[in-house]
């Protein structure tokens, strides 16, 4: 099977733009779980910390 510009253009246009919404609600969800907010507020100091 070869895929064409039209083959692809199509895909795109279908399923491609709900596929990349599945992955922009996943790494939403993923970054404001409960269970990172230490994570976050560790990444968020870094600016703040002193290099020795």
């Amino acid at each position: 099977m070869e895929l064409s510009y039209q083959t692809m253009r199509t895909f795109a246009d279908s399923w491609g733009l709900l596929y990349m919404f599945i992955i922009f609600c996943f790494v939403v969800f993923w970054t404001f779980r409960p269970s990172s907010k230490p994570m976050n507020d560790d990444a968020a100091q870094i600016p703040f910390k002193e290099d020795n």
